[in-house]
């Protein structure tokens, strides 16, 4: 009879080196599985960010809305303050209309150019931004009918639902009755 050697390195028998090198190789496979998984889970998150611009684009809006209503809030502190001035006493009234006495020609040209440019301006920020509340306004309704449609598909659904588990409890007692006419 031949006698079974295990060459040991170091104390270690060779089956028990295959057997932690297989044990290496299924963790090596395990983390290259989770690395593919993971890989996965990334792309789909980034294609689902890429695809997600509804969501984006309702919170553009809404911060664009945030600006917008901070600087005409700024503003009217700011004509606030110029109606104050100018209701102020009198005597100021008065000076700055002097001012104006004593100013040549030309310059109240230029600053009435200026003003009207400003004026311009102003009506031109008016349309737009009563134009942007028009296109605004039928986003919202858009959405808001929508909503209303979904709402009322899902009643509609959850009622039906409801109706049909009225008709099972109805139908619980004449089957309790015909399992005991059956028994008997």
């Amino acid at each position: 009879m031949k006698e079974e050697r295990n060459y040991n390195f170091d104390g270690v028998s060779t089956n028990r080196l295959k057997q932690q090198l297989l044990e290496e190789i299924r963790k090596k496979d395990a983390v290259q599985l989770s690395i593919f998984e993971l890989r996965h889970k990334i792309t789909e998150l980034e294609a689902k960010l890429n695809t997600d611009n509804e969501g984006s684009e309702w919170k553009t809006r809404y911060e664009t809305q945030l600006e917008l209503n901070d600087q005409l809030g700024k503003q009217i502190v700011y004509l606030k303050k110029m109606v104050e001035k100018i209701r102020g006493n009198s005597s100021d009234r008065l000076s700055s209309i002097r001012v104006y006495e004593r100013m040549p020609v030309e310059s109240l040209n230029t600053l009435l150019k200026q003003l009207e440019k400003e004026k311009r301006t102003l009506e031109s920020q008016v349309k737009y931004y009563a134009l942007k509340l028009e296109q605004e306004s039928k986003a919202y309704q858009k959405i808001n009918n929508e909503r209303c449609t979904y709402l009322a598909e899902m009643s509609q659904g959850s009622g039906l639902h409801q109706v049909s588990k009225r008709q099972q409890m109805d139908q619980l007692p004449r089957m309790q009755e015909n399992l005991v006419k059956t028994q008997k």
